[in-house]
């Protein structure tokens, strides 16, 4: 004990010497030592602000470029089915991610009629796109999934529709087909009589 006592003096001017040291103010907080490996150090003339940057640019053309405004849907979440531990019981990572399709003035007119014919099993009768994901056990990135899906649903909508072939196209494809049957028929044919007369006896 008196051991104790006697050297605690000793660590007081220890103390003041580091309270007078230069001291640098991270999240509020005073800390007298900073890392080589610290962001001020390796980027001293950068913010380190977070920073939103603009949208980009819509395309010259009007179609979609791959930018959702996120405040023009609604994503929400819940608790996800299946295998999963107790995570599942606890953390709500399925993602529900749904827009009114007719009113998203963020999308053309063509391509909101062309995902209403081709992803009508996903809209609502209040005329919403509903995307679910529940792909991982992480909120974030079943958000990301859903997000891919909806980039990956508009660019299958604004894909041009091919033209139905006509009847000179057909016919020419069928010739062609037809062609290429008697040729692989002829040499199956001729391999068959090779091999025939290799087993023929002497």
């Amino acid at each position: 004990m008196n051991k104790l006592v006697s050297t605690f003096p000793r660590t007081v001017p220890l103390c003041r010497a580091l309270s007078g040291a230069q001291s640098f103010n991270v999240l509020g907080r005073p800390y007298s030592y900073k890392s080589d490996l610290a962001l001020e150090t390796i980027y001293p003339n950068s913010s380190l602000r977070l920073y939103t940057p603009p949208p980009p640019a819509p395309k010259p053309d009007g179609t979609f470029n791959g930018y959702i405004p996120l405040e023009k849907i609604t994503i929400s979440y819940s608790r996800s089915s299946g295998p999963g531990g107790q995570n599942v019981n606890t953390v709500s990572t399925k993602v529900d991610l749904r827009f009114h399709l007719e009113t998203a003035t963020w999308l053309s007119e063509n391509t909101r009629n062309r995902l209403a014919q081709l992803q009508r099993g996903r809209i609502t009768k209040d005329g919403y796109l509903v995307i679910k994901s529940e792909l991982t056990r992480s909120q974030q990135m079943n958000t990301a999934d859903a997000l891919e899906k909806l980039r990956t649903f508009i660019r299958q909508a604004e894909r041009p529709i091919s033209a139905e072939p006509s009847a000179d196209t057909v016919e020419k494809l069928r010739r062609r087909h037809e062609k290429a049957a008697r040729e692989r028929l002829a040499t199956k044919r001729k391999r068959s009589e090779t091999k025939a007369q290799r087993q023929a006896p002497l």
